[in-house]
């Protein structure tokens, strides 16, 4: 099972770049996504969580998201404890998930998540990383659009983030997702170095 890391910045385009390469018939696991449902489904995850963060972060039962961002958004030491509980029950689910994908008979998929690099526990699952970059500016007015949000939001959003020159350090391969350049050929390109032959659909 070959699978590909897909990462970037808040706003770099990976998404798109994911949906583009769903196309061909590769199935993609969205880390975030997938999180928040585990945060539904997940007694114990969440059961750590209230214990580290307070009852405050629940309403009827369910996490209030964005009280947890509140929370941790300006506490490091608190975001990587968080981290610390959610990141292992998102690879457990991922391994799950994979192990599914095998049985349905796929050959390659995709995780993407926006801090894989920064989370040294899911290196060992991707067998190439791709990473999503585009200008900053382009990436505040994407993020700006999507989100209704200020400029400056956005831009404290981006400094908590790795750059995109120390996430290309550990690249394999780096997409440009900057409205200029066709995207379709880079993913071809990545393709074919990777060995891999799917088949748009």
């Amino acid at each position: 099972m070959f699978c590909f890391a897909v990462t970037g910045g808040i706003g770099s385009g990976k998404s798109y770049l994911v949906r583009l390469m769903e196309a061909f018939g590769i199935p993609a696991y969205i880390a975030d996504i997938r999180a928040k449902e585990l945060y539904k489904t997940d007694s114990v995850l969440l059961g750590r969580l209230v214990k580290l963060l307070g009852n405050e972060i629940l309403h009827n039962g369910e996490l209030r998201r964005e009280i947890m961002a509140a929370k941790i958004f300006s506490n490091q030491k608190l975001l990587s404890r968080v981290n610390e509980i959610v990141h292992p029950s998102v690879l457990n689910d991922f391994m799950n998930w994979r192990t599914v994908k095998e049985r349905e008979g796929f050959s390659t998929v995709i995780f993407e998540s926006a801090i894989f690099l920064e989370s040294p526990l899911f290196h060992f699952i991707a067998d190439k990383v791709i990473v999503v970059c585009a200008p900053e500016e382009v990436r505040i007015q994407r993020v700006m659009k999507r989100d209704n949000v200020s400029e400056e939001l956005v831009r404290e959003r981006i400094a908590r983030q790795w750059n995109d020159e120390k996430r290309q350090l550990m690249a394999d391969f780096i997409i440009f997702a900057d409205g200029k350049r066709a995207i379709m050929p880079q993913i071809i390109e990545v393709f074919n170095k990777s060995g891999i032959k799917p088949v748009l659909r």
